[in-house]
């Protein structure tokens, strides 16, 4: 299933990592004989390696975005289809919401958006990524994954390095130009 992640770091978990509302999510959406089956991802795992305030938790799943309604809503968890044609939704937890994406490969971009097939793989889905700090992944106790291997490096040395070549990822989307600008101000 695509499942080889190795911890590579682990950090206290934040009160929103391991707090009810993503435990809630995490029974619902966990994997079987101990297989990750969704993890955060993203912004939330960067800003908290760097112990700064999170606003927004993303998760990544092996589920389609069927299946994690369909697990969410029998636990009772509000679900909104924010972005089903790209894997994504949106579950209300304990009054925290959580944005949850299929794991996903592009099949053809424009310049902006993507057309997108589901994987099960979470290094192709890092491979989609805009920047290496944005592939880390984190569990609920606070194990850090670096699909990419160098997602943990490049924030570590604050360094803004897109996934594979820049002007692939910027050709898939152009607004990743200014993402770099702002990341560099931000976390460079």
């Amino acid at each position: 299933m695509g499942d080889p992640l190795k911890v590579v770091k682990t950090i206290e978990p934040p009160a929103w990592m391991n707090g009810s509302g993503s435990k809630k999510i995490f029974d619902a959406l966990g994997g079987e004989s101990g297989e990750s089956a969704v993890l955060f991802v993203g912004g939330c795992v960067r800003n908290a390696l760097l112990g700064v305030e999170v606003e927004d938790v993303d998760l990544a799943t092996l589920w389609t975005p069927e299946e994690v309604s369909e697990k969410l809503t029998k636990l009772g968890i509000k679900v909104i289809p924010t972005g089903i044609d790209h894997g994504t939704v949106t579950a209300i937890s304990q009054g925290r919401a959580y944005e949850i994406t299929t794991l996903r490969k592009d099949v053809e971009t424009d310049g902006r958006h993507a057309v997108v097939a589901f994987s099960k793989d979470w290094r192709q889905d890092a491979e989609r990524r805009d920047f290496t700090m944005n592939t880390l992944l984190a569990d609920l106790e606070g194990n850090i994954f670096d699909p990419l291997g160098t997602g943990i490096s490049d924030l570590e040395a604050r360094r803004v390095v897109f996934v594979g070549e820049a002007a692939a990822r910027i050709e898939e989307d152009h607004l990743r130009i200014l993402r770099f600008f702002r990341f560099h101000a931000l976390y460079g």
